[in-house]
């Protein structure tokens, strides 16, 4: 099972093919390096944490929510070679917003962190349904 650091720009594309203009809730399941990399001290969680810690602001600064984080501590249905670490729900208000975000220079700037604290990511854009 792949899970990766970064979206590629397909990826990013076909982000954009979804809704407009309605908020977009991105399911984050996150898993750490054991030791932060690099330059960087502390586990891989610290140096996440960093990373989380301002991009809090930028999100919050661009209209977005951190709705939601925890471990995840047990898998319940299903199968996966990965066993996450974090879970954390953010909402933007809309695609445009969070690839506006993402691409900008300042996550730019504290990508390090995040780098050095992933081991990688599966990032899943929800939208709201009527009905399932």
């Amino acid at each position: 099972m792949k899970i990766a650091k970064y979206p590629e720009a397909a990826q990013f594309e076909n982000l954009l093919k979804g809704p407009k203009g309605s908020p977009v809730v991105m399911l984050n399941l996150l898993k750490f390096n054991e030791r932060a990399e690099g330059d960087e001290e502390g586990s891989g969680a610290d140096a996440y944490g960093r990373y989380a810690d301002k991009m809090r602001g930028i999100v919050e600064g661009q209209g977005g929510r951190f709705l939601w984080m925890g471990r995840a501590d047990s898998q319940v249905i299903g199968e996966s070679d990965v066993d996450f670490d974090v879970v954390a729900i953010v909402e933007y208000p809309n695609r445009e917003a969070f690839v506006k975000i993402a691409s900008s220079p300042e996550v730019a700037e504290i990508g390090t962190h995040r780098s050095a604290g992933l081991a990688g990511q599966w990032l899943i854009a929800c939208t709201a349904a009527e009905k399932v």
